[in-house]
């Protein structure tokens, strides 16, 4: 009898389907399978999917990509098991040649398809099928990260300022996690309550890009209005479409429900250290994700 894939533990891997100017997709070629598919590979223990799917795709093409809009995860049997692999739309952030790749073991080609080309080049059905569906969430947005801020001490356990509460070792584990998943989004402005929680929160991120904190009173669990809120994320918004760079905002669960009224979403309750990728173009959401680094 035939041996049955398990599907008691997927493989889990990442990638990303990556365009550039003139309707071309990034394809690679393995020799070992003689086929040509979009750039994946296997998650690193402990190892976010986004943060796989950036590296995967520096590793096989030598290209660094911010992701865009999420795609549809494939699922397919892999040698005994099955194996899940979520993949997002990229784009490259600086040069995009591909002239100077060097083949190795692993991957014996990279190359710029025009779109229609690839759909005959493509392997397997699924990637064409991927293919099809990337094409219409291809055109360039940028991410705004909804942020609540990590673990923090229990205010029952804290008898200072409560703006002065601190985040609990967890909660500082959680800060360092965060920090190549707002990396695969090329976040750039870091717009933050001043808070401790917050600040620590963001601090690690800062740290690894160099880039200041920004304070933002009117996001304190203090200060913050529905109308004062509503202009911090309407500008956030117009930022981005000026700077074309990614940008996050960390505040308390009692904000939140207001900065995703702002942008026209409902609240989805985060955890602490959990996150909402809000993908927009031209001001509109397009697409929305929700991560828990760890």
């Amino acid at each position: 009898m035939a041996d049955v894939p398990s599907r008691s533990r997927d493989v889990l891997a990442a990638g990303a389907v990556v365009f550039r100017p003139g309707r071309e997709v990034l394809l690679v070629h393995r020799q070992r399978y003689d086929d040509w598919s979009f750039p994946k590979g296997k998650l690193d223990p402990g190892e976010h999917a986004s943060t796989a799917a950036v590296r995967e795709v520096e590793e096989e093409t030598g290209l660094h990509v911010r992701l865009g809009p999420p795609l549809p995860s494939q699922r397919y049997p892999n040698a005994k098991t099955m194996k899940t692999v979520h993949y997002w739309v990229g784009r490259v952030v600086s040069d995009d040649s591909v002239d100077d790749y060097e083949p190795n073991a692993e991957i014996s080609g990279v190359r710029w398809v025009p779109v229609d080309e690839a759909a005959t080049l493509l392997t397997y059905e699924r990637d064409r099928e991927l293919l099809e569906t990337a094409l219409g969430r291809r055109k360039r947005t940028h991410a705004l990260v909804v942020q609540r801020h990590a673990r923090a001490r229990a205010r029952s356990t804290w008898r200072g300022d409560d703006r002065e509460r601190p985040l609990q070792q967890v909660g500082r584990s959680q800060a360092f996690d965060l920090v190549p998943v707002l990396a695969a989004y090329d976040v750039r402005r870091l717009a933050t309550s001043p808070a401790a929680r917050c600040l620590e929160t963001l601090t690690p991120y800062a740290e690894t890009i160099g880039a200041d904190l920004e304070l933002v009173e009117e996001v304190t669990e203090e200060a913050a209005t529905e109308g004062a809120v509503a202009k911090v994320v309407t500008g956030l918004v117009e930022d981005l479409h000026t700077t074309r760079r990614g940008a996050v905002l960390c505040t308390h669960r009692p904000v939140l429900p207001l900065v995703f009224e702002a942008l026209g979403l409902d609240d989805p309750a985060l955890a602490p250290g959990e996150m909402v990728v809000v993908h927009l173009r031209k001001g509109r959401v397009v697409a929305t994700e929700r991560h828990l680094p760890h």
